[in-house]
């Protein structure tokens, strides 16, 4: 389940204590990881990093998770520290979805507030996944370990706190389905978190991801096939439509219909939203990133716990 800080950027209520109730309540409705997402002035909420913090100390057993981290936004050794940290304080529990931007203008002008640069920005994420996997490899014992990456350069990356997970968390790309995106994941990533709005092209995807990853020497299993999907439970199917497209209008400005073909959508009954995740499953994903669409995310997620996650298990594998 994705923690509702997107809809801080809604309301402009910026309180703690409902995400840190909502954690609570989803781990003790059998939910398997809680997701937090990121953004500074485009869509403003709390910071992700210390939401999940906060979140670990009020659960135990959840994964805890970026749904999605924009590195570009802190500076590379900032984050793998921040990391590092966040890692330890939740007990190894911590995955890491990363963003390189979505392409809107909205994120190019949050990326130019931090003086980051939008252009290549795909390029900059892989060097600072790089520069992080080699700070948290990194041991004092065996001398000075330096970076000298196209855009950055970095000494005494040894010097830096290791995370509690030997080589740090795992990290997964949250991209598109573009064959630049499903070579990258295939080569330096430990998943794929797409929101892709077609589940027979996320077969085809994941098939791809397979034949690159087995090309590159990759072991089987070596990347965890996700999807963020964002769902809206009524049993009444138009007022579950109305309902998402009012959380859609207000988060992006945008008509569901437009988001609708980028990203992944159902509502409906139950039973709809579970065909439609179900779907998914059977082309591959066995990680589903859920958000509510809706502004009432008490009820909703009782809604998905009662209803919607034990017929997904059902198709589980």
């Amino acid at each position: 389940m994705l923690l509702p800080t997107r809809e801080q950027a809604i309301t402009g209520a910026f309180a703690a204590a409902p995400l840190l109730d909502f954690a609570r309540r989803a781990e003790q409705a059998g939910f398997d990881s809680l997701w937090a997402g990121d953004s500074l002035t485009a869509r403003p909420r709390l910071d992700p990093l210390v939401v999940l913090s906060a979140a670990a100390a009020v659960t135990s057993r959840v994964t805890l998770g970026t749904a999605a981290l924009t590195p570009a936004l802190r500076h590379p050794l900032t984050g793998a520290h921040q990391v590092a940290s966040l890692d330890h304080v939740a007990g190894a529990r911590l995955a890491l979805g990363l963003g390189s931007g979505f392409p809107m203008p909205e994120t190019e002008e949050e990326f130019a507030a931090v003086g980051a640069t939008f252009a290549g920005r795909a390029a900059r994420l892989d060097e600072i996944v790089a520069l992080w996997r080699q700070a948290w490899n990194a041991h004092p014992a065996e001398g000075d370990s330096d970076f000298e990456g196209r855009f950055w350069q970095a000494k005494g990356l040894q010097r830096l706190p290791a995370p509690q997970r030997p080589g740090g968390p795992p990290l997964w790309l949250a991209g598109s389905d573009t064959p630049r995106v499903l070579e990258r994941v295939a080569r330096h990533y430990d998943g794929w978190m797409p929101f892709l709005p077609s589940a027979t092209g996320y077969a085809a995807a994941w098939r791809r991801i397979g034949e690159l990853a087995a090309a590159a020497g990759r072991p089987a299993g070596a990347i965890t096939p996700a999807l963020y999907a964002t769902i809206t439970v009524n049993q009444d199917a138009a007022a579950a439509r109305a309902e998402l497209e009012h959380y859609i209008g207000h988060y992006y400005g945008r008509t569901l219909e437009q988001m609708a073909a980028v990203q992944a959508y159902a509502w409906g009954s139950a039973e709809q939203c579970a065909h439609a995740l179900a779907a998914y499953v059977r082309s591959g994903a066995r990680h589903l990133i859920i958000r509510i669409g809706s502004l009432e995310s008490a009820g909703q997620l009782k809604q998905i716990a009662d209803a919607v996650l034990p017929r997904l298990k059902e198709v589980s594998p």
